[in-house]
């Protein structure tokens, strides 16, 4: 172990230069609800296995050596699934339910390719939860960021993909972030519990897309209570003049929350968004600041606040 890796409790190498081969075997080993942190490295390499954070690995830490050369990559896709309706959720790639995880410099990828359908790369539902510098690949539901009432953090991170690729009901901020479409289609698809005031916010974005693509739509509601914001973001042309979309489903417009504030960019221009949707005000854009979304209470911010959960 080099000088470098000592701060770590446990290196993964798949060459077999570490304590494990596999993420899977560094987090089944680890200790369970464990007072102190654990700190788990991964050296560059292609991980191909499917890797579950459970609920009894809470404080948990993936850091890669780099976050285009540590990929956590596996190819599971709803028809592959075969467990009817509710397939799409056993397709992850990573799926982490121990709260107060980590992540920084991984690659998480669904490699099934764009034509079999729903195929999730990370599956989360952990509470403070936090991703930075990550890239998250694949096509249609490449991030489910989901659990009532759990938050979660994504800063300086890379996701791509083609339909409704962010999507659930988590309380979800986004800074930094860059959020490229591969098709025509959807970029999210919340389903906000209605006990929760806010979703999931963009703020300081960038979004990009394939050259072919031109028609992508903001969101639309997996269910009625969907609350959605971009803030701050630059919109490529790709966005449709529109912005959201119903779902073919009318009657929802009226709960649902789709807000836009000092975007900017071809797609930022709003004279021809839809009627429900809405400009927000400089006071009302600073409820939608990551602490305040985030955090339960300003006392909480002695123990995290995520912008600096991982140096």
């Amino acid at each position: 172990m080099s000088a470098s890796e000592d701060r770590y409790d446990y290196v993964v190498d798949p060459d077999g230069n570490g304590d494990y081969e596999r993420i899977q075997a560094a987090i089944d080993d680890a200790k369970s609800f464990p007072r102190d942190r654990i700190t788990i490295f991964l050296k560059e390499g292609v991980y191909e296995e499917k890797v579950t954070v459970h609920s009894w690995n809470p404080k948990i830490d993936l850091i890669g050596e780099s976050a285009d050369g540590t990929v956590i990559t596996h190819d599971d896709h709803f028809d592959r699934i075969d467990r009817g309706r509710n397939s799409t959720f056993f397709t992850y790639t990573l799926r982490v339910c121990g709260n107060d995880f980590r992540a920084r410099n991984l690659t998480v990828r669904n490699s099934a390719g764009p034509e079999v359908g729903q195929a999730v790369a990370l599956h989360v539902e952990a509470d403070r939860a936090v991703f930075e510098h990550c890239r998250f690949v694949g096509n249609q539901d490449t991030v489910y960021a989901a659990g009532e009432g759990a938050r979660q953090y994504f800063d300086d991170c890379y996701l791509e993909g083609t339909t409704d690729f962010v999507f659930g009901g988590a309380t979800a901020v986004f800074e930094n972030c860059e959020v490229h479409s591969k098709a025509d289609s959807y970029i999210t698809a919340a389903s906000t519990p209605r006990t929760e005031p806010f979703g999931f916010v963009f703020d300081n974005c960038t979004l990009t897309a394939e050259p072919d693509v031109s028609e992508v739509y903001l969101g639309r509601p997996w269910r009625d209570h969907a609350h959605v914001a971009f803030l701050r973001s630059h919109m490529g042309d790709h966005i449709h003049p529109a912005g959201w979309h119903d779902w073919s489903r009318p009657a929802v417009v009226d709960d649902v929350t789709y807000a836009e504030y000092e975007n900017h960019g071809p797609g930022a221009r709003t004279a021809e968004r839809v009627s429900w949707s809405e400009t927000l005000s400089s006071e009302e854009a600073a409820q939608y600041d990551g602490e305040n979304v985030l955090l339960e209470e300003a006392t909480e911010r002695s123990d995290w606040y995520w912008h600096r959960a991982i140096r």
